[in-house]
C-alpha cells in the first residue's frame, strides 16, 4: 500500500504553503504530495491570494524536495494543449529526477474557465482521450524518430517528441465515475485508475468495471494500480477534529455523513483504510483540505502513518 497526501491549493494557499506541506509530507514519510489542477476557488469566502499553476509549483517543489514523488489528481485537459503539456510534464520530471506522476482528466469546472478565458467545450472526452494518445505517443516515441497523429481535436506534424521524461514509463493516473468510456480509456492509457469521493460499494463496483475493461483489450488486470482519494479530517481529540472541520468550512457532523469521508484519530483511519485494501485499492490519497494545518500533517505522519498496512 502506498499513502499520498492530496491538496487543493486554488482554496486559498499560495505557493510557500504548498512547499511547506509537502516538505513535512517527505519529512514524514508519505509516499507522494498531489494537487489538484485548478485556478478559482469553489468554497465561499475571500480567495487571496488567487490561484496557482499546477505544473510551474510542482516544477518548484521538484527542485526542493528530494524523494517524494509529485504529481497532479488530476490536470485538467482543457487547460493546456497536449504538447506544451508533454513538455511540461517531461521537464518537471527531470527536474525531480523522475518522481513524477501524470495525472489527466477532462476538466468541469465551467465558471473557472470563464473567469480565466479558457475554452470549455460542451463534449471533452474525445479532447481528453485524443490529449492522452498524444502525450504518451509524445513520451514513447523513440529519440531520433518523429510523432504524427491526426485527430477531430489535435493535429501533430512531425515532432521530435521531445524532451523525454526520466523515467521510461510515465505514471498516468485516470480517474472517474464513468461507467464505461472511462474505464476504457483507463485500460488504454492508464497505469493506475483512480476513485474518490464516494461510498465503498461504489469503489467496489468501478474497480470491478475498470478490471473488465482490461480484459476486455487483453490487458492484465493486476498491471493496473488501484487508487481511492479520501478526505480526510485527523485528530487526537473531538476538539481538534471540530475545529479542523470548522476551518474549512463545514461542521463534524456533516463532514463524517458525506460518503467517503473519514473523520478521526487512529483507529478510524486505520479502518477505513482497511476497507479500501480489502476491496482492491493500492494507494489511498488522503485529502486534506487546510494546507496550513501542519500539526494535522504531523499527526497523520506519526501517529498513523506507522500503523498503516505496507
Amino acid at each position: 500500500m502506498e499513502y499520498c497526501l492530496f491538496t487543493e491549493p486554488q482554496e486559498g494557499f499560495d505557493y510557500d504553503d504548498q512547499l511547506a506541506f509537502a516538505l513535512a509530507a517527505e519529512r514524514l514519510g508519505f509516499d507522494a504530495y498531489f494537487r489538484s489542477d485548478h485556478y478559482l476557488r469553489m468554497a465561499d469566502g475571500d480567495p487571496g491570494p488567487g490561484g496557482t499553476d499546477a505544473w510551474t509549483t510542482l516544477a518548484g517543489l521538484a527542485r526542493e524536495t528530494s524523494t517524494i514523488r509529485l504529481g497532479t489528481l488530476v490536470s485538467s485537459a482543457t487547460h493546456r494543449v497536449p504538447g506544451v503539456l508533454a513538455v511540461q510534464v517531461a521537464q518537471v520530471d527531470r527536474m525531480s529526477g523522475g518522481r513524477v506522476e501524470f495525472g489527466l482528466g477532462t476538466g468541469w469546472f465551467e465558471r473557472e474557465h470563464r473567469a480565466y478565458g479558457i475554452p470549455f467545450p460542451e463534449k471533452r472526452f474525445g479532447l481528453f482521450e485524443e490529449q492522452l494518445e498524444i502525450i504518451t505517443g509524445l513520451w514513447a516515441t523513440p529519440v531520433g524518430g518523429r510523432f504524427d497523429f491526426a485527430g477531430e481535436h489535435y493535429t501533430v506534424d512531425d515532432s521530435p517528441a521531445l524532451p523525454k521524461p526520466v523515467q521510461s514509463r510515465m505514471p498516468v493516473i485516470v480517474g472517474g465515475g464513468g461507467k464505461s468510456r472511462t474505464p476504457a480509456i483507463a485500460a488504454r492509457f492508464a497505469t493506475e485508475f483512480n476513485i474518490g469521493f464516494t461510498d465503498e460499494e461504489s469503489v467496489a463496483q468501478k474497480f470491478a468495471g475498470v478490471r473488465g475493461a482490461c480484459e476486455r483489450i487483453g490487458r492484465d488486470p493486476e498491471t493496473l494500480k488501484l487508487s481511492v482519494a479520501v478526505p480526510t479530517l485527523a485528530g487526537a481529540t473531538e476538539s481538534d477534529l471540530g475545529r479542523r472541520a470548522e476551518k474549512v468550512g463545514r461542521s463534524l457532523d456533516d463532514f463524517r455523513a458525506t460518503a467517503g469521508n473519514v473523520a478521526g484519530g487512529r483507529d478510524e483511519i486505520v479502518a477505513k483504510v482497511d476497507r479500501l485494501r480489502a476491496l482492491g485499492a493500492q494507494r489511498v490519497y488522503l485529502q486534506l483540505l487546510d494546507i496550513r494545518d501542519l500539526d494535522q500533517v504531523e499527526f497523520l505522519g506519526t501517529e498513523v502513518l506507522p500503523f498503516l498496512p505496507r
